[in-house]
């Protein structure tokens, strides 16, 4: 089974489908490309076979009356930018982004949510990389986020003081795996929207559409070329899903509403907007179950998804737990391994100060990945150095530049209270920030949820911020 991130960026871009094995040359730089039986060395300057470059001049900003300086070029196959303040702070930020679809063009994000400008401001610099490659390729984001650092330190013309990472949804599984692969290499990090509970974001893909497909009696699995076309329609029409509209009428059934319980139980359990959020989705979701191309595992992640022992609730008026199909990861060898894979795991292990921002009706990467990533980290012994905030909106990724300022300043004091190292100076007052508990059920669901680190001047912008009209306001104060 082949899942697939699609985003209208993505969408206009063709699969490329190249014809040769790749291998890094360790400590090189340099892949060896094995064509026609013959190596041929591509330098680290240059895009792997198959990708192109697009990263137009990055214009400088003026900050206190002077020009940034911005380096751009080619790292380790990935398009970069760095971009340094005249009154340097002596701190870097690597800036992580996040999927990019399946196309073969390789381009380069500045930090969003005017956190750009912020950090500027503040004196930071700031790096960001393309990735060597597209897809959902963790692996290449961590390894060439790593290689900008390094990369980075010596633009700069020394070690910098500290250096963080920030970054967006499939960006958080880059960062939370690169907090454990690199463990000494960064002093805190924001994700944001982000993938921090790996390969159960798959699960749940999964998951959803085989309830739908029980439900409405349509299974389907392994998915078909033509399940979007053929099959989606039919089951959408049992489950009166078709008219259904954010902030319109219910046209759910009762099998309808059954999915809809089920699937926010799924993405984290009874909690403000919720039935909302499914209406945004609940069409999308259907996109993210599509056959396997038989292609790198980066292009199919469902091969890594199972749901064996899911326990899906509500169990009425179907008891779906009895019924529907249950499937094994079909690539298990990856599924269980600790190494660094494409899509790997995330152990909970962080050594920094983390904090992140995620939306709460957000069922792309649902609210639920904290709740993954808060249970592992309590398993490591180190809930003390994670810190998490809700926010009430249904949009993947959609932040005020408020709900981001106000995080990284809380995030950089608290790492900054710590000490000028990676450890935590003794007999030091700490300055740990507030958060939200994401885990306590009836927390979760209090009607209130998600109001403290909601920025409610969003709701001013509903061309900016569409889905925060779908939550009732927060009471003032």
């Amino acid at each position: 089974m082949l899942v697939r991130h699609r985003r209208a960026l993505a969408g206009a871009l063709a699969a490329v489908t190249a014809a040769t094995t790749l291998a890094l040359v360790p400590g090189t730089g340099v892949a060896e490309v094995r064509q026609a039986g013959r190596p041929a060395a591509v330098p680290g300057d240059q895009p792997l076979p198959g990708y192109t470059i697009v990263n137009p001049p990055l214009a400088p900003l003026v900050v206190d009356g002077r020009p940034t300086r911005v380096v751009q070029g080619v790292h380790q196959h990935a398009a970069y930018d760095i971009e340094v303040p005249a009154r340097w702070n002596g701190e870097l930020v690597m800036w992580a982004h996040g999927y990019r679809g399946t196309g073969r063009v390789l381009t380069v994000d500045p930090p969003q949510f005017g956190l750009r400008e912020r950090l500027l401001r503040q004196g930071y610099a700031w790096a960001a990389s393309s990735y060597a490659e597209n897809d959902y390729d963790v692996r290449t984001g961590v390894t060439t986020t790593k290689g900008l650092a390094d990369l980075a330190a010596r633009t700069l013309g020394r070690e910098p003081r500290r250096t963080y990472l920030a970054g967006v949804s499939m960006g958080g599984h880059v960062i939370g795996r690169s907090l454990e692969q690199y463990p000494t290499a960064y002093d805190g990090a924001l994700p944001m929207c982000g993938v921090l509970g790996d390969q159960e974001l798959f699960d749940y893909f999964l998951g959803y559409n085989l309830v739908a497909q029980d439900l409405a009696d349509r299974q389907v699995y392994p998915p078909p070329a033509d399940y979007l076309t053929a099959d989606v329609p039919v089951i959408q029409q049992r489950l009166g899903l078709a008219g259904l509209r954010p902030g319109g009428p219910d046209t759910t059934n009762a099998l309808g509403k059954q999915l809809r319980a089920v699937t926010t139980n799924l993405s984290g359990g009874p909690r403000p907007g919720a039935d909302q959020a499914f209406a945004v989705w609940k069409d999308f979701l259907f996109t993210l179950y599509t056959p396997d191309n038989g292609g790198p595992l980066s292009q199919n992640a469902g091969r890594l998804a199972q749901n064996l022992r899911t326990t899906y609730a509500p169990n009425a008026p179907v008891d779906v737990n009895a019924s529907v199909q249950r499937v094994a990861p079909t690539d298990p060898v990856s599924r269980r391994t600790h190494r660094l894979t494409q899509v790997p795991r995330i152990e909970g292990r962080p050594r920094v100060p983390v904090m992140t921002l995620h939306g709460l009706g957000d069922l792309f990467v649902p609210f639920s990945m904290e709740q993954v990533y808060r249970r592992e980290v309590a398993r490591q012994g180190r809930s003390d150095l994670l810190v998490q905030r809700a926010v009430r909106a249904a949009g993947h990724c959609e932040f005020t530049p408020t709900e981001v300022g106000r995080a990284w300043d809380d995030l950089t004091r608290w790492v900054e209270s710590r000490g000028p190292g990676r450890g935590l100076a003794k007999g030091r007052p700490v300055a740990r920030p507030a958060g939200d508990d994401v885990l306590t059920a009836s927390t979760v669901a209090s009607p209130t949820y998600g109001c403290r680190f909601t920025d409610p001047a969003a709701y001013a912008s509903p061309g900016l911020f569409p889905t925060r009209a779908l939550y009732p306001r927060c009471p003032a104060g």
